[in-house]
Protein backbone atom coordinates (compact mmCIF):
# COMPACT_ATOMS: atom_id res chain seq x y z
CA UNK A 1 0.00 0.00 0.00
CA UNK A 2 2.84 2.39 0.90
CA UNK A 3 4.48 1.83 -2.49
CA UNK A 4 1.22 2.59 -4.35
CA UNK A 5 0.78 5.73 -2.25
CA UNK A 6 4.33 6.86 -3.10
CA UNK A 7 3.62 6.32 -6.79
CA UNK A 8 0.36 8.25 -6.60
CA UNK A 9 2.02 11.20 -4.82
CA UNK A 10 4.80 11.24 -7.43
CA UNK A 11 2.21 11.49 -10.21
CA UNK A 12 0.00 14.21 -8.69
CA UNK A 13 1.66 17.07 -10.61
CA UNK A 14 1.49 15.07 -13.91
CA UNK A 15 5.19 15.09 -14.78
CA UNK A 16 6.36 14.53 -18.35
CA UNK A 17 8.98 12.02 -17.16
CA UNK A 18 8.74 9.47 -14.34
CA UNK A 19 11.60 7.32 -13.04
CA UNK A 20 10.58 3.96 -11.58
CA UNK A 21 13.37 1.89 -10.06
CA UNK A 22 12.17 -1.72 -9.71
CA UNK A 23 8.72 -0.80 -8.39
CA UNK A 24 7.45 -4.40 -8.28
CA UNK A 25 10.23 -6.02 -6.24
CA UNK A 26 8.91 -7.83 -3.18
CA UNK A 27 5.20 -7.20 -3.64
CA UNK A 28 2.28 -9.55 -4.01
CA UNK A 29 0.92 -10.52 -7.47
CA UNK A 30 -2.21 -8.33 -7.23
CA UNK A 31 -0.29 -5.16 -6.44
CA UNK A 32 2.33 -6.07 -9.05
CA UNK A 33 -0.39 -6.31 -11.71
CA UNK A 34 -1.87 -2.98 -10.54
CA UNK A 35 1.51 -1.27 -10.90
CA UNK A 36 2.14 -2.77 -14.35
CA UNK A 37 -1.31 -1.69 -15.52
CA UNK A 38 -0.70 1.80 -14.16
CA UNK A 39 2.63 2.06 -16.00
CA UNK A 40 0.94 1.01 -19.26
CA UNK A 41 -1.78 3.59 -18.69
CA UNK A 42 0.79 6.33 -18.09
CA UNK A 43 2.65 5.29 -21.25
CA UNK A 44 -0.58 5.31 -23.26
CA UNK A 45 -1.31 8.84 -21.99
CA UNK A 46 2.00 9.98 -23.49
CA UNK A 47 4.09 10.12 -20.32
CA UNK A 48 7.71 8.99 -20.57
CA UNK A 49 8.47 6.30 -18.00
CA UNK A 50 12.05 5.26 -17.34
CA UNK A 51 11.55 1.84 -15.76
CA UNK A 52 14.39 -0.25 -14.34
CA UNK A 53 13.86 -3.93 -13.63
CA UNK A 54 15.58 -7.28 -13.46
CA UNK A 55 12.36 -8.92 -14.65
CA UNK A 56 12.65 -9.38 -18.41
CA UNK A 57 8.96 -10.18 -18.83
CA UNK A 58 8.09 -6.79 -17.29
CA UNK A 59 10.47 -4.97 -19.61
CA UNK A 60 9.04 -6.80 -22.63
CA UNK A 61 5.45 -6.07 -21.60
CA UNK A 62 5.89 -2.40 -20.74
CA UNK A 63 8.60 -0.99 -22.94
CA UNK A 64 8.63 0.71 -26.30
CA UNK A 65 12.45 0.71 -26.10
CA UNK A 66 14.73 -1.40 -23.93
CA UNK A 67 18.26 -0.72 -22.79
CA UNK A 68 20.38 -3.59 -21.49
CA UNK A 69 22.98 -2.57 -18.94
CA UNK A 70 25.77 -4.91 -17.88
CA UNK A 71 28.16 -3.89 -15.10
CA UNK A 72 27.08 -0.27 -15.47
CA UNK A 73 27.59 -0.13 -19.24
CA UNK A 74 24.80 0.20 -21.79
CA UNK A 75 25.44 -2.70 -24.17
CA UNK A 76 22.23 -2.67 -26.23
CA UNK A 77 19.35 -0.30 -26.90
CA UNK A 78 16.33 -0.69 -29.13
CA UNK A 79 12.80 -1.95 -29.51
CA UNK A 80 12.04 -5.51 -28.47
CA UNK A 81 12.00 -6.52 -32.13
CA UNK A 82 15.33 -4.80 -32.84
CA UNK A 83 16.94 -6.54 -29.87
CA UNK A 84 15.58 -10.00 -30.66
CA UNK A 85 16.91 -9.63 -34.21
CA UNK A 86 20.37 -9.61 -32.58
CA UNK A 87 19.84 -13.33 -32.03
CA UNK A 88 18.93 -13.84 -35.66
CA UNK A 89 16.33 -16.52 -36.05
CA UNK A 90 17.69 -18.44 -33.07
CA UNK A 91 15.40 -20.40 -30.81
CA UNK A 92 15.94 -21.75 -27.32
CA UNK A 93 15.60 -25.39 -26.30
CA UNK A 94 15.23 -25.98 -22.56
CA UNK A 95 15.77 -29.57 -21.49
CA UNK A 96 14.44 -30.18 -17.98
CA UNK A 97 15.85 -33.04 -15.92
CA UNK A 98 14.82 -34.70 -12.66
CA UNK A 99 15.97 -33.25 -9.34
CA UNK A 100 18.69 -35.91 -9.11
CA UNK A 101 20.34 -34.88 -12.40
CA UNK A 102 22.26 -31.88 -13.64
CA UNK A 103 23.27 -30.97 -17.16
CA UNK A 104 26.57 -29.21 -16.34
CA UNK A 105 28.79 -32.14 -17.29
CA UNK A 106 27.15 -32.58 -20.72
CA UNK A 107 27.10 -28.93 -21.81
CA UNK A 108 30.22 -29.42 -24.00
CA UNK A 109 28.55 -32.40 -25.71
CA UNK A 110 25.48 -30.33 -26.57
CA UNK A 111 27.58 -27.32 -27.59
CA UNK A 112 29.36 -29.45 -30.21
CA UNK A 113 26.15 -30.59 -31.93
CA UNK A 114 25.24 -29.31 -35.39
CA UNK A 115 22.88 -26.33 -35.21
CA UNK A 116 23.66 -25.56 -31.55
CA UNK A 117 25.13 -22.06 -31.21
CA UNK A 118 25.38 -21.92 -27.39
CA UNK A 119 24.81 -24.24 -24.44
CA UNK A 120 24.55 -23.53 -20.72
CA UNK A 121 23.46 -25.40 -17.63
CA UNK A 122 20.72 -24.10 -15.39
CA UNK A 123 18.91 -25.49 -12.35
CA UNK A 124 18.27 -29.13 -13.41
CA UNK A 125 18.21 -28.07 -17.04
CA UNK A 126 20.30 -27.39 -20.10
CA UNK A 127 19.56 -24.30 -22.16
CA UNK A 128 20.53 -24.46 -25.83
CA UNK A 129 20.48 -21.66 -28.39
CA UNK A 130 19.77 -23.32 -31.73
CA UNK A 131 19.21 -22.25 -35.33
CA UNK A 132 16.07 -24.36 -35.75
CA UNK A 133 14.62 -26.28 -32.80
CA UNK A 134 12.94 -28.96 -34.90
CA UNK A 135 16.18 -29.70 -36.77
CA UNK A 136 18.37 -29.77 -33.65
CA UNK A 137 16.02 -31.83 -31.48
CA UNK A 138 16.87 -35.35 -32.82
CA UNK A 139 20.60 -34.85 -32.21
CA UNK A 140 19.97 -33.27 -28.82
CA UNK A 141 17.76 -36.18 -27.74
CA UNK A 142 20.34 -38.72 -28.93
CA UNK A 143 23.12 -36.91 -27.04
CA UNK A 144 20.99 -36.76 -23.88
CA UNK A 145 20.23 -40.47 -24.15
CA UNK A 146 23.90 -41.36 -24.66
CA UNK A 147 24.81 -39.27 -21.60
CA UNK A 148 22.19 -41.10 -19.52
CA UNK A 149 20.07 -38.01 -18.92
CA UNK A 150 16.36 -38.50 -18.31
CA UNK A 151 14.52 -35.58 -19.88
CA UNK A 152 11.29 -34.74 -18.03
CA UNK A 153 10.21 -31.87 -20.28
CA UNK A 154 11.35 -29.86 -23.28
CA UNK A 155 10.42 -26.25 -23.93
CA UNK A 156 10.95 -24.57 -27.29
CA UNK A 157 11.09 -20.78 -27.05
CA UNK A 158 11.27 -18.18 -29.76
CA UNK A 159 13.72 -15.32 -29.22
CA UNK A 160 12.76 -13.15 -26.26
CA UNK A 161 14.32 -10.44 -24.13
CA UNK A 162 15.79 -12.88 -21.61
CA UNK A 163 17.50 -14.79 -24.42
CA UNK A 164 18.90 -11.50 -25.76
CA UNK A 165 20.18 -10.56 -22.31
CA UNK A 166 21.84 -13.93 -21.80
CA UNK A 167 23.37 -13.87 -25.27
CA UNK A 168 24.76 -10.35 -24.84
CA UNK A 169 26.07 -10.77 -21.30
CA UNK A 170 26.96 -14.45 -21.47
CA UNK A 171 25.59 -14.96 -17.97
CA UNK A 172 22.43 -15.82 -16.13
CA UNK A 173 20.31 -13.05 -14.63
CA UNK A 174 21.78 -11.68 -11.43
CA UNK A 175 20.88 -9.12 -8.79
Amino acid sequence: MKRRLNLAVGLLHKPELVFMDEPTVGIDPQNRRNILDMVKELRDQGMTVLYTTHYMEEAAELSDRVGIIDYGELIALGTLKELTVLLGEMETLRLHFGKDQTGEAVVPIFAALAGVKAAAAGDHQVILTVEEAEDALPGVLAAASQAGLRIRAIDIEEPNLEAVFLQLTGRALRD
